[in-house]
């Protein structure tokens, strides 16, 4: 994919094709305290030397750097993708590829700012210290979309976005997308309990008699961090992952058992392991990442179906780790109304897109409207009929 570019100031812009070719520390240099693991290099690294996001799998890493000065010093950057499906981003856009399609128009390949099979929350465009963020924002924005049409693409997402991105991308032409996710807020509990008093009454009950199961039916629940994963544990949580997978007949394998490898030896310091045993015996478990005070809910699974296990494993379990821990979010992942009957609320997620074609601009335009309307009415339902007493803290967008 051709792309590179010099503005009179000096400064470059260009594609990377693997992220291998960039430097660890130059890229990690770019990160903000609060932003997420996945924007690592070590973990966009392991998907890569794990072939498990590659040109094969759909996923051909095309990270795009900016450059300035004698030094060409990397002073932004986005992880890139030109993608040949829509597989594993966790914003759909399966409608609009048909719509392409019907009317003559190639939707594959596109381009992805995102991470792959993670639909996290965050900053997108990684922004060097000393630099104005809008106008780097800006830049970046602005060489995307030159790119998607200098290679004849049909369009640019950046999913999952932060707030004050989304606003410079629209000024660009890019059309907004809002979502949702169900997030928790650790609204300064300092028990368990604490948790459940800030819930209905119904739902205390609920919660109670579920936790209570696990102890009738012999199973405990243990939580590791970090160091304390072992490394001969790494092949099982693999296969947790894959026990998941396997039971759903919509289940798609994305991760390689080189990719818990090279998180075996690479990322174990932002890996949080919760997991059911019974007589001794690891039955299910859920790997979760951690920083920054956010705790990512991901890969669940389990060898043994017992009733009420995934909300203890994946909720309960977690919540609690996040309460003696000082952990002020818990984003649990894409999807699932049971977690709002839990105490998680509606949280609005952001994506940006860039269509090229003016037709099939206009009908996602129209789409999208129609869309939000429906977004945001159930937000604000979501948040009155949720399970808190009160109203959701203040720190839910």
């Amino acid at each position: 994919m051709a792309g590179k570019a010099q503005t009179a100031d000096g400064i470059e812009i260009a594609v990377v094709e693997g992220i291998a070719k960039i430097g660890r520390e130059e890229w990690d240099a770019l990160l903000a305290p609060d932003d997420s693991p996945f924007l690592e290099w070590d973990w966009l690294a392991a998907l890569e030397e794990s072939k498990s996001a590659v040109p094969k799998t759909g996923w051909a890493p095309h990270h795009l750097v900016v450059r300035a000065g004698a030094s060409r010093k990397i002073i932004g950057a986005c992880p890139l993708y030109l993608k040949s499906h829509s597989m594993g981003e966790f914003v759909f856009d399966h409608g609009w590829a048909d719509a392409a399609e019907r009317a003559g128009l190639r939707y594959f390949p596109k381009l992805l700012v995102g991470v792959p099979f993670t639909p996290h929350t965050g900053r997108r465009f990684l922004t060097a210290p000393g630099y104005d963020r809008a106008t780097m924002v800006r830049a970046i924005g602005a060489a995307l979309a030159q790119l998607c049409e200098d290679n004849a693409m049909s369009s640019v997402h950046v999913n999952f976005c932060s707030a004050d991105e989304a606003s410079v991308l629209v000024e660009l032409g890019y059309l907004e997308r809002l979502g949702y996710q169900y997030h928790w807020i650790n609204d300064g509990f300092t028990s368990f309990d604490d948790y459940l008093n800030q819930l209905k009454s119904k739902r205390r009950y609920a919660i109670r008699h579920e936790r209570g199961a696990l102890d009738q039916q012999r199973v405990s629940i243990r939580t590791l961090v970090g160091e304390e994963i072992p490394d001969a544990m790494f092949p099982t949580l693999y296969r947790i992952y894959l026990s998941t997978i396997q039971k759903l007949y919509w289940g798609r394998q994305y991760l390689t058992r080189e990719f818990f490898e090279l998180l075996r030896g690479r990322f174990k310091r932002h890996l949080c392991f919760v997991g059911a045993w019974r007589d001794n015996e690891l039955i299910a478990g859920t790997i979760n990442l951690q920083k920054a005070k956010v705790f990512y809910g991901r890969y669940w699974g389990c060898f043994e179906e017992l009733r009420y296990l995934h909300f203890n494993v994946c909720y309960y379990a977690a919540i609690e780790h996040c309460i003696v821990n000082g952990i002020s979010r818990f984003e649990p992942g894409a999807g699932g109304e049971y977690k709002w009957l839990r105490g998680f609320n509606p949280a609005i997620t952001r994506s940006l897109h860039y269509i090229s074609h003016p037709g099939l601009r206009k009908a996602v335009a129209n789409f999208l409207k129609r869309e939000r309307r429906e977004v945001e009415q159930w937000i604000a339902v979501g948040r009155e009929r949720g399970q808190l007493k009160g109203p959701p803290p203040s720190n839910v967008e």
